[in-house]
């Protein structure tokens, strides 16, 4: 008896009508327009950055950290998530959060440094690659391993806001200071402490009205001075894993009666 060829995946999509044929092998719009939104701010910063307009550069790096926020909760909320809008939402976070920053920092400090400068920018850059990478392999649900790329550019992009002033090029110290977070970013990306998922908040259900309330104090603390708190809030989070893994030891070591040396 010969043996039946299995059915291959294009026949059932050959035997639609044609504007179901379409359909079947389009994309979503809404989440990857989003997405190439979250792409355009990317490319933006490193043409600000290049244009020496760094202010510029790093309010479009934040841009696409909302952007990058809002296109895989749209894509749930709306049912359109896709193996391509994961794919371009990861080529798109590559360029936003680890080519921009890396760019930016190095344009406006690290340049000054000679080597040390370009290597510390390509190692944050690289990592950014394989955090990226790792977590396209294994993903992350309720906890994030190693820092998420979105933050660490966070870090970087408000330590240029910050130090940054139009015309004047930035001190030995300044320079050093960007290398040091720099680099500190971009190996905790690559990291295996844990960190918290944004991803685990239920932005749709009821919350008590003090949450609202919450939301509303940090958004008018934020405004107080916008580059200062979310260097400060985003820096918290990326020692918050370092520190979790500490107290957990910690309380390993008290849990067991080893004494700590």
């Amino acid at each position: 008896m010969a043996k039946t060829e299995p059915q291959d995946a294009d026949d059932d999509i050959h035997q639609l009508d044609p504007g179901d044929r379409l359909r079947r092998r389009g994309v979503y719009l809404l989440p990857n327009l989003i997405t190439t939104g979250a792409l355009f701010a990317g490319f933006f910063a490193i043409v600000a950055g290049m244009s020496g307009n760094f202010v510029a550069a790093a309010l479009a790096i934040f841009s696409a950290l909302i952007l990058d926020t809002l296109d895989g909760r749209v894509a749930r909320w709306t049912r359109s998530e896709s193996e391509f809008g994961a794919e371009y939402d990861s080529l798109s976070d590559m360029v936003a959060f680890g080519v921009a920053p890396a760019l930016v920092a190095f344009t406006w400090a690290l340049s000054d440094l000679g080597q040390v400068g370009w290597v510390v920018a390509f190692i944050y850059m690289a990592c950014a690659g394989l955090r990226l990478a790792r977590f396209n392999t294994k993903g992350d649900n309720t906890t994030f391993t190693g820092l998420a790329s979105p933050s660490a550019a966070a870090i970087v992009a408000s330590a240029v806001w910050i130090w940054s002033t139009p015309g004047e090029a930035p001190s030995l110290f300044a320079s050093i200071g960007m290398a040091v977070i720099t680099a500190a970013v971009g190996l905790l990306m690559v990291s295996q402490f844990s960190y918290f998922s944004p991803k685990t908040l239920d932005l749709k259900g009821r919350q008590p009205f003090l949450v609202l309330v919450a939301i509303v104090l940090v958004f008018a603390v934020i405004f107080v001075h916008p580059p200062l708190v979310l260097l400060l809030c985003f820096a918290a989070y990326a020692l918050s894993g370092p520190a979790m893994y500490l107290w957990g030891r910690y309380r390993g070591n008290g849990l067991t009666g080893t004494a700590s040396k």
